[in-house]
């Protein structure tokens, strides 16, 4: 009788992405804030016409800066955050 295999204690899992807050500037000038676990792949369905509303007609966007975040509602507390200042707090923030 043929023996059974037995299963892995530990299945070897891909390791978790850490959440990011990002800006983007459009190619008309404009800043588009965002959250992902995956930026690179976010950033290319942005540049795809295929990422958020607001970027589709502004493409091709590029990345100004991003931050890690401690987990998705972090990020999101972030992202609310940045989205409340001023466009000149915005620059500023960037700027450093």
């Amino acid at each position: 009788m043929p023996k059974k295999k037995k299963r892995a204690a530990a299945k070897a899992r891909p390791a978790k992405k850490k959440w990011v807050l990002y800006v983007l500037r459009c190619k008309d000038g404009t800043l588009y804030c965002g959250i992902t676990n995956d930026l690179e792949r976010r950033v290319a369905l942005h540049n795809a016409g295929k990422g958020a509303r607001y970027t589709r007609g502004r493409g091709p966007v590029s990345v100004v800066k991003s931050w890690p975040q401690k987990n998705q509602s972090a990020a999101l507390r972030a992202e609310i955050s940045f989205k409340k200042l001023s466009r000149s707090g915005k620059e500023t923030l960037l700027a450093a």
